[in-house]
């Protein structure tokens, strides 16, 4: 199942190969007076897999934000692809967290789809035989074709990921930005999107920063984590992160973490990874 890349200009300079596709240094964030995070320092590599952890209003949507540019920093410096993250644009993919559809939607997969290559342009999208064609090679690539021309609100929540990260990727990007994309996913739902989103970044390189709240289902796929709560952060890899050492210290209060057949659960920590889905939300209002 090949994830194809769309065409590319000589203008879509792309940074060195060595050159780490997200880098944050001395980066803070906030809201009002609220301090969310602060004093993050991070490159994330061509190819690697961040996930990012925490819990209920450590500031992991706000990090994608950051990361999209829709949130300014308060403090520090954050480029993408050595840009500034707005002007990253079409080099990042973004899958945003589940949202519920009426049955009465009518927007089709194929649509969601073409959204992502030509919803950038004013006026009507092109309907040529080239889009069209690119729409169906990814269609394709996500496992998605069965149910092209199916509207979104018919579709299982498995299935409406399928398409949307396949619209993430419509525009080939060097960057894949997934919040929170396996919530209300039965088992067989989770594997399989971590299995697009991983197929995706070990044949393109493709940078992938995955917010979860469940480390489980992508422990065997991830370099790093960034974990985030408010009594600060750590970045490491999940052996280094995920101790009762590192999480006690970071909470400041005991947390033991116990590896069970090969699943990690944390014990101790408030609304901690080991928990059930929730929302990322900054004093009642989501970031």
């Amino acid at each position: 199942m090949a994830l194809l890349p769309g065409p590319r200009t000589a203008a879509e300079d792309a940074p060195p190969d060595d050159a780490p596709a997200i880098s944050l240094r001395g980066a803070a964030l906030s809201y009002g007076d609220r301090e969310v995070w602060r004093d993050v320092e991070l490159d994330v590599r061509p190819g690697e897999f961040l996930a990012v952890l925490g819990p209920n209003g450590s500031g992991k949507t706000s990090f994608v934000r950051a990361l999209l540019g829709r949130h300014p920093l308060s403090a520090g410096t954050l480029s993408v692809l050595g840009r500034a993250p707005r002007a990253a644009g079409r080099d990042i993919g973004y899958v945003p967290q589940q949202s519920s559809l009426s049955t009465q939607t009518m927007v089709r997969a194929r649509d969601l789809v073409r959204f992502g290559i030509d919803g950038h342009r004013f006026g009507l999208p092109r309907r040529s035989a080239a889009v069209r064609r690119r729409v169906d090679e990814i269609l394709d690539a996500v496992g998605a074709s069965a149910y092209a021309d199916v509207p979104l609100g018919l579709l299982s929540g498995g299935e409406r990921q399928r398409v949307r990260i396949g619209q993430a990727l419509a525009t080939d990007p060097r960057v894949l930005l997934c919040d929170e994309p396996l919530l209300s996913l039965d088992l067989h739902h989770q594997r399989a999107v971590t299995a697009l989103v991983d197929a995706r970044r070990r044949s393109h390189g493709t940078a992938v920063v995955f917010v979860t709240h469940e480390i489980n289902p992508v422990l065997d796929l991830v370099d790093r984590v960034l974990y985030l709560a408010r009594g600060g952060h750590r970045v490491g890899t999940p052996d280094e992160v995920l101790t009762s050492e590192s999480l006690s210290e970071l909470y400041g209060s005991r947390v033991d973490v116990l590896r069970v057949q090969g699943r990690v659960v944390v014990v101790g920590a408030p609304d901690g990874p080991a928990t059930p889905a929730h929302h990322d939300t900054v004093e009642g209002a989501r970031p």
